[in-house]
């Protein structure tokens, strides 16, 4: 029998778990859909389907993917948790059997149980198939439209180890690029890189050991470089053993940004030292020949993790502003400039993807006023890096955005010129809502409202999957 959720931050209000699986036809929409939006908005996020074992985190809940399929001006909406082998296994038993984040708090039923993984990141389409992501473990393959779980995909069993929550889909060649971290081990400092063609094929794998072991949970990518930013969320088996946390913030070590060439060798990796800090997320680089130019969300302390004795971080130091980092590849040093472009509390950073890893004018990111107080994300801020202008619409207290996606008017549309999708949750009646935002005029308020009858958990990350054709 099922068991009472904890009373848990993260299990509560917006974060709290929904219950079911549902499809619902033809939302109730306020305003007018845009007639050349067509295609599935695909959100993921943790919703764990009974109480956790062990000690919670919000990053080791069940996969649920929520799918908008955005047609002929109307909206319809489908759920579906991913049935991994955890999610299976627990479905079978009625209740929790796993840790996702601390194995050492399994159930001993499940002890040695080779898993693929909870699958609740992240999600994107590339090379005809849609993949959940989470950085433990391989790709998780979806039914793009039923939802349906087809399982772990190991590109032909080609793929070692796990796969990044965050690839980079080369918008000139058509590559998805992605590394993986713990390759010998969650807990361990051996690295890999690969690229996969258009078509969906592996075609290169190289493998390396960082400086230190640490939870890398998003790498850069420009036309040239690939960058690793190994900071100081570290990751140590004998804490674990220990009892102590598995990762936790050493503010005593430096931050080691690794360099190498696109067409280069594990050897050819280059480390530039910087301060202890830590980013989740980049909006974007590029590289102006040997200078690179990168874009992030950047914490003085990581968030949502203890330093290595379980004590608490700083808040304040726990909080990220949208800064440039500056790193010139034929200088004689091994350091990096930095300058923090916004002082907003900032998050979950993306652009218009035709521009990812060049020189770009826009970025999209949520925003909080400077006294978040823990309540999370209310404004959603378009960044025009040519002017320095920041455009936010604000939604109010209560209003919680998710990652605000672009979406290209068409294919031959200007850079910026097309909408931002976000689910939003309404604190007062706790159900959910997608907007579409103009992304150019962002202030007037949303072009259109699509109504859902419940919550949609805050949760990560979304991408876009065009329809076959878009209408005139």
């Amino acid at each position: 029998m099922a068991t009472p959720f904890p009373d848990h931050p993260n299990l509560r209000g917006a974060y709290a778990p929904i219950h079911f699986e549902a499809d619902a036809y033809d939302l109730i929409v306020e305003g007018e859909i845009p007639a050349n939006l067509y295609g599935t908005f695909y959100r993921n996020g943790p919703n764990p389907q009974f109480a956790p074992i062990g000690q919670y985190h919000w990053f080791g809940g069940d996969g649920m993917l929520h799918a908008f399929h955005i047609h002929d001006g109307k909206v319809d909406y489908r759920n579906r948790w991913l049935r991994t082998v955890k999610f299976n296994r627990e479905r079978e038993a009625g209740r929790s059997l796993f840790n996702g984040l601390n194995p050492l708090e399994s159930d001993p039923s499940v002890h040695g149980v080779e898993t693929d993984g909870i699958a609740n990141t992240n999600v994107v389409w590339h090379g005809g198939r849609l993949l959940a992501l989470e950085e433990g473990h391989a790709p998780f393959e979806v039914n793009p439209d039923t939802l349906a779980s087809v399982g772990a995909w190991k590109f032909h069993d080609k793929l070692r180890g796990p796969m990044t929550a965050h690839p980079k889909m080369d918008p000139e060649t058509g590559e998805m690029l992605f590394f993986g971290y713990g390759i010998d081990g969650m807990l361990s400092n051996k690295m890999s890189y690969h690229a996969v063609n258009r078509n969906g094929e592996l075609t290169r794998s190289v493998f390396f050991d960082a400086p230190y072991a640490a939870m890398v949970h998003d790498f850069i990518v420009t036309r040239d470089y690939v960058i690793f930013p190994i900071m100081p969320l570290t990751a140590s088996l004998d804490r674990a053993l220990a009892g102590k946390p598995a990762f936790a913030w050493e503010e005593d070590k430096p931050s080691m940004i690794g360099i190498m060439p696109r067409d280069g060798e594990p050897e050819d990796i280059r480390w530039f030292e910087g301060d202890p800090c830590y980013v989740f997320h980049p909006m974007n680089a590029w590289n102006d020949g040997a200078t690179i130019y990168c874009d992030v969300s950047q914490y003085r302390a990581a968030p949502l993790f203890p330093r290595p004795d379980g004590s608490r971080v700083d808040p304040a130091l726990a909080v990220a502003h949208l800064t440039r980092w500056t790193i010139d590849m034929s200088a004689n040093t091994n350091s990096y400039r930095t300058e923090q472009l916004d002082d907003s509390p900032c998050e979950f950073g993306r652009l218009d993807e035709r521009f990812a890893g060049l020189s770009y004018r826009y970025g999209y990111m949520l925003c909080g006023d400077r006294n978040m107080q823990g309540q999370g994300y209310t404004q959603i801020a378009t960044v025009d890096h040519q002017t320095g202008n920041i455009n936010k619409l604000d939604l109010g207290i209560g209003q919680l955005v998710s990652e605000a996606i672009f979406v290209a008017a068409s294919e031959q549309a200007a850079e910026g010129e097309g909408y931002l999708l976000s689910v939003v949750h309404d604190g007062a009646t706790d159900k959910s809502r997608l907007i579409i935002l103009d992304a150019k005029n962002i202030g007037t308020g949303p072009l259109a409202t699509a109504h859902l009858d419940h919550r949609v958990p805050l949760g990560f990350h979304g991408n876009w999957k065009p329809g076959d054709a878009l209408t005139s």
